[in-house]
């Protein structure tokens, strides 16, 4: 008798496919020629950072000394913690390993994640192409149209695993506000998920509005789905009829707590390298990033992807991590302890 392949068993059979698979061999050092780069993606194909990590993959190479040839490589787990532990335990430090994480990452060790084995203050930041603004969508069939429905009708949300923003934001607002946010677990990517409203499985996501546009381009236009809110550094312009979920805040408390929850969006779609990395080879790698971000043919491509750039410096998620390390620790606590929940 044959299994059903349910979404949670997909996701373990690939997770378990993807520890089976010898990585590629450790490339020579950066400053050698004939030397082979390696983009960790944090999660599976077809979803957004997936696309983000494949573009910088085939245009950074020419910006890095030797233009070495950057090879991607998928692994997924634990909205991409799973890379970002290897990453700090496991990865040379030469320059040869670079990856593209969740944005939502660097809080999980501050939030109390027992799986996050890793320090953000430690990692090497090389940049990121955009910031986010995280949308949380329904379908045209689901039961709730406003936030006020969501006050009190059920509403089914894709999850593509602890780490990300499809599995914390929930969560926290179900807790903090609550919002009936039920989580239907087990998608390796967002794009699964997007499948699964289309077949009436789940109703929405909370998920950038990037990845939405980018997958999904008439979605919100022809209102397929509808925007229930967004949140981000700012109002995106893009969508200037959508209320802010810090609209919905009742108190200075729920302020703050909902303003260090999405300080990820600032953070955008982060490109980093194993910590220990000498501080010239970040700089050659930083280089190269910002290089790329400039370049015609890279521009171009995103343009023709419908990917926003908005990108900002491996300095400036370096000092952007620093600050929200700096949040008072109730704060932290009180948004830690929900995501626990």
């Amino acid at each position: 008798m044959h299994r059903a392949i349910t979404p949670s068993r997909l996701a373990a059979l690939a997770f378990a496919t993807t520890l089976a698979m010898p990585l590629v061999p450790a490339a020579p050092a950066l400053a050698q020629d004939g030397k082979q780069v390696r983009m960790i993606i944090g999660f599976g194909p077809g979803g957004g950072y997936d696309r983000w990590g494949r573009n910088l993959a085939r245009f950074i190479g020419k910006h890095l000394p030797g233009n070495p040839n950057v090879v991607p490589q998928n692994m997924p787990g634990a909205g991409s913690i799973v890379a970002l532990n290897w990453l700090s335990s496991v990865a040379p430090k030469d320059g040869t390993v670079m990856a593209i994480v969740a944005r939502d990452a660097p809080l999980q060790p501050l939030s109390g994640m027992a799986q996050a084995k890793f320090d953000p203050l430690k990692l090497s930041w090389i940049g990121t192409p955009t910031t986010e603004t995280n949308v949380c969508i329904v379908n045209k069939n689901a039961p709730v149209k406003t936030v006020a429905d969501l006050l009190k009708t059920e509403v089914l949300m894709g999850d593509t695993g602890p780490g990300t923003g499809t599995h914390t934001y929930p969560i926290v607002l179900r807790e903090l506000l609550g919002y009936k946010f039920r989580l239907i677990a087990g998608y390796p990517s967002s794009t699964d998920v997007f499948i699964a409203m289309e077949r009436g499985e789940a109703h929405g996501i909370c998920e950038s509005l990037d990845s939405v546009t980018g997958k999904k381009p008439t979605w919100i236009k022809d209102k397929t789905v509808t925007v229930l809110f967004q949140a981000g550094d700012k109002p995106d312009p893009k969508i200037p009829d959508v209320p802010s979920i810090y609209d919905f805040a009742q108190n200075e408390e729920q302020r703050k707590a909902l303003r260090y929850l999405y300080a990820g969006q600032g953070i955008g779609r982060p490109f980093v390298a194993p910590p220990g990395v000498p501080a010239e080879t970040l700089r050659t790698l930083r280089d190269a990033f910002n290089k790329t971000m400039k370049d015609p043919e890279f521009i171009a491509d995103a343009q023709k992807q419908q990917l926003d750039l908005e990108p900002r410096t491996g300095e400036e998620l370096e000092a952007l991590v620093k600050e929200i390390y700096a949040t008072p620790k109730d704060i932290i606590d009180k948004v830690g302890a929900l995501i626990k929940k």
